[in-house]
C-alpha cells in the first residue's frame, strides 16, 4: 500500500501559478472533475505525478506522503510574488500497489524523483500532458521529445519468476538496461527500452515476462 496525502494550492494566483508548473492544462477543470498531471524540473525530469482537482479557492493535488514535504518546499521556491498558499492535508488515504501496477499508473516515490521524463513514464499515453497549453517548467524538453519521436524508453508491465524490489536493475545479457519502478507481488512496472520488451530480460536470477498494459501495446514507443 502507498500512503497518499493532498497538497492544497490556494489563493488568487493559484491557477496561473500551477498552469506555469504542471504538464497538463488546468482549464480542463472547467468541465472535468479531475485530471492527471506531472511537475518536472527544468531538465524535464518528473518530480511529481498525480491527480489535480478544483477546490474552494484553488486546487488539490494528490501526492505520496513520503514526498509531499519536499514537493511543497520545491514548489514554494517557484512562487516568487504569486499570491498562493501551499498546505499538506493528510487524511490517511492509501492506494494499493497492485492497482497502480495493473493499470500502468506510475507511483513516483522518494527514490525516483527526477529520474524519468514524462514520456518514459507513459504520461503522454495517460493524457497527463497538454502539448498546446503554453510554457511550463521543463516544457521545452518534453515537447521536443514528443514531436521528434525521441521516446526510446517506456514504462512496461512484467511478471517476475521471483520477488523483486523497486529500484532493482533490469538486465539483458548481463547489461543494465532498465529500472524497476513499482512492484506488487510478482508483478511490476519497469522503465526499459521499448524495443527490448520481448527479449530475455532479467532482474538478478528472476526472469521477466511482458504483460500488455490496457492503454498500450508492449512495443509501443511513440
Amino acid at each position: 500500500m502507498h500512503a497518499i496525502c493532498t497538497i492544497e494550492v490556494t489563493g488568487p494566483d493559484a491557477q496561473a501559478f500551477l498552469q506555469g508548473q504542471l504538464t497538463n492544462d488546468l482549464k480542463r477543470l472547467d468541465t472535468e472533475a479531475e485530471i492527471l498531471a506531472a511537475w518536472c524540473n527544468a531538465k524535464g525530469r518528473v518530480i511529481w505525478f498525480g491527480t489535480v482537482r478544483p477546490i474552494d479557492g484553488g486546487f488539490a493535488l494528490s501526492a505520496p506522503r513520503e514526498t509531499a514535504n519536499d514537493i511543497v518546499s520545491r514548489l514554494t521556491t517557484y512562487r516568487f510574488r504569486s499570491k498562493v498558499e501551499l498546505a499538506i492535508v493528510d487524511e490517511g488515504t492509501t492506494v494499493g500497489a497492485d492497482f497502480l501496477v495493473e493499470h500502468g499508473y506510475p507511483f513516483i516515490g522518494a527514490g525516483q524523483l527526477e529520474q524519468f521524463t514524462p514520456h518514459m513514464l507513459n504520461l503522454d499515453l495517460l493524457d497527463a500532458i497538454s502539448f498546446d497549453k503554453g510554457c511550463y517548467t521543463g516544457q521545452e524538453i518534453v515537447a521536443r521529445t514528443h514531436y521528434k519521436g525521441a521516446t526510446k524508453r517506456r514504462t512496461l508491465r512484467f511478471e517476475s519468476t521471483l520477488p523483486v524490489n523497486a529500484g532493482d536493475k533490469v538486465t539483458l545479457e548481463g547489461r543494465d538496461i532498465g529500472d524497476v519502478l513499482n512492484v506488487a507481488g510478482n508483478n511490476l512496472l519497469a522503465v526499459v527500452p521499448a524495443d527490448k520488451w520481448n527479449e530475455a530480460l532479467r532482474i538478478g536470477d528472476a526472469r521477466l515476462t511482458a504483460i500488455p498494459l490496457p492503454y498500450m501495446t508492449p512495443d509501443s514507443n511513440h
